[in-house]
């Protein structure tokens, strides 16, 4: 069985037990989170639209942390201008417990 869930813009399938990071959401580690968008279930067969209306996935905060650095550097040729700036995005990643129809 699995679902489709939407969460910061982005779209993600899930199974039970499943491990994903996902932008930053509040809360602890250990906090309970529930994704109410869900826009597909299967369990052999697909779920969409009227038929998911009352579906719920639950999950569990494992840690909050920020991704690798990334460097943004700009540059203009024979003006001297150049800056160079670091980047860290927040993630929570957060183990899925179950699925509900």
């Amino acid at each position: 069985m699995y679902a489709i869930i939407e969460t910061g813009g982005k779209q993600y399938k899930v199974s039970e037990g499943d491990v994903i990071d996902v932008e930053k959401l509040d809360g602890e580690a250990g906090a309970d989170v529930t994704f109410e968008k869900v826009l597909a279930v299967s369990d052999g067969k697909i779920k969409v639209a009227d038929d998911v209306k009352g579906a719920s996935v639950k999950g569990s905060i494992v840690e909050q942390g920020r991704g690798k650095k990334v460097i943004v550097y700009r540059f203009k040729a024979k003006s001297g201008y150049h800056k160079k700036k670091g980047h860290r995005q927040a993630y929570t990643r957060v183990k899925i417990d179950s699925i509900s129809v």
